[in-house]
């Protein structure tokens, strides 16, 4: 079989491929290369393509691979990183004209952990400014939605989504302040997981909200995520707050038995005045698949989940306003519009203001926590379908800063801003189309530090149903 026929293949089945000597890296590699460079014109999903380097980086895979000698299950495997993460001797820009000529001068904790597993570095991912969303003018052009050019792609993990989903590497990873890397996901119906706080070092990332902020895999299959998450987890002398606790083996703990499980679906998720019918339509038919599975579903309720946006801009526009207050002093104009005046609304909120934010995020805490006293796993949509790409135009200072603090609550914003202030893990996996054929996702979400059971019961439910077996119908694609 041609290593172009493999390029949809999961990051699993493709590891047993190389280890079979059915599949070499080399040619898996030049694959993804070729298929960038033919496609990635219309989705701009990377920023920098490493092709002299990852085809070096292969050729001592396959060396290994044909010695019986890998270093891991992710070796020769292409990835690609969000354009967040230092690369040594690598453009790394955060998406914005600040960073414009950056140059990373060591890896981040994450990027390294997986070039030591032998997996093959492909390039960096396109991004909304600093992470934040909602720039208007990308410095690297919008990044598009493979099922449907005209539409979004989800928030600043765009490209880390759009790349997967389109073919053009094994896995990626993406960055997930209050849904980035779930949003994203499920817009372009690959799989996304956030782990819980502190489980992923963010050594060498680009930070956005330091106390929100997390790393973690995108992929076309649950089992690859868990995989990658392998290796992505556990202490670091560089993150001083990154958890010790031991990393079990995510993969091996994998099942399609539910039996005895209970699942919370949160009754907020599915109100239709913030949720579409497709996605709660779809929710509901996942959540009958779960019950199949021996799984015991009942509701629950986070009373707060609606008033998130408002806890989630305030605090993680004063942390970021905090990180940047030097370059805004400095190359204020280098800032695309609308990250800029986010960035001032942070830095104008008044203390009392985060004081209360502060608290009404423990609060919410406190509400998912009483939730999975009672039940296993949450569920719920995790998004509408992607919304149309269109053209925003600036407004006045005075009206961006009042839009900035009352941001409606739009696409996947209340659905997974929750779990981001909670920390809790969660993932979005694939669970249908809206009636345009466009990808929507499942989220779900466990304890903290119980990112085994959300990978086993997505294992689970992918596993029943055909939706990862779809592909985006985009030129080239099939």
């Amino acid at each position: 079989m041609p290593a172009s026929e493999w390029v949809y293949r999961g990051a699993v089945e493709q590891s047993e491929g190389l280890r079979a000597g059915e599949l070499d890296a080399v040619e898996l590699t030049e694959a993804y290369l070729a298929r960038i460079g033919a496609l990635d014109g219309q989705l701009r999903s990377f920023i920098t393509v490493l092709g002299d380097e990852a085809l070096e980086a292969a050729r001592r895979s396959a060396e290994r691979l044909r010695a019986g000698a890998p270093l891991s299950r992710l070796d020769g495997i292409p990835f690609a990183v969000k354009d967040q993460m230092l690369v040594e001797g690598v453009r790394v820009t955060g998406g914005s004209r600040v960073l414009a000529n950056f140059v990373g001068e060591r890896d981040a904790t994450v990027v390294r952990r997986l070039r030591e597993a032998g997996a093959v570095l492909l390039g960096t991912l396109n991004t909304h400014e600093f992470h934040s969303g909602m720039t208007r003018d990308p410095l690297f052009g919008k990044t598009r939605n493979p099922w449907n050019l005209e539409r979004s792609p989800g928030a600043s993990s765009s490209g880390s989504a759009a790349a997967v989903a389109a073919g053009l590497c094994s896995f990626s990873l993406g960055g997930d302040t209050g849904g980035s890397i779930r949003a994203p996901a499920s817009y372009c119906g690959v799989v996304g997981v956030k782990a819980t706080w502190s489980r992923v070092s963010r050594d060498g990332v680009i930070p956005l909200a330091y106390s929100m902020d997390c790393v973690g895999p995108l992929a076309r299959r649950v089992e690859d995520t868990a995989l990658v998450l392998e290796h992505l987890a556990g202490a670091d002398p560089l993150d001083p707050t990154a958890s010790r606790l031991p990393v079990p083996s995510y993969v091996e703990d994998l099942t399609s038995d539910l039996a005895g499980l209970r699942v919370g679906v949160i009754t907020e998720m599915l109100d239709p005045a913030v949720i579409q019918p497709a996605a709660i339509a779809a929710t509901e038919a996942a959540v009958t698949v779960l019950r199949e599975l021996g799984a015991a579903v009942v509701p629950v309720s986070v009373p707060l989940l609606h008033q998130t946006r408002f806890i989630s801009v305030a605090l993680i526009m004063a942390e970021a306003a905090s990180h940047h207050r030097k370059w805004l002093l400095e190359r204020y104009e280098d800032y695309d519009v609308n990250t800029r005046t986010n960035f001032l609304t942070g830095a104008l909120l008044p203390a009392g203001a985060l004081g209360q934010a502060q608290r009404m995020r423990s609060l919410v805490a406190r509400q998912v926590m009483g939730c999975l006293e009672e039940v296993d796993v949450l569920v719920g949509p995790t998004a509408d379908a992607a919304f149309p790409l269109q053209p925003r135009d600036s407004l006045p200072l005075r009206e961006e800063v009042r839009a900035s603090l009352r941001m409606p609550a739009m696409a996947s914003g209340p659905q997974t801003r929750v779990f981001s202030l909670s920390g809790h893990p969660s993932l979005s996996v694939p669970c249908g189309f809206d009636p345009d054929g466009l990808p929507l996702g499942l989220q779900l979400a466990t304890r903290h530090f119980d990112e085994t059971t959300l990978l086993r019961v997505a294992h689970a439910y992918e596993a029943r149903t055909p939706w990862h077996t779809r592909r985006p119908a985009f030129i080239g694609a099939t």
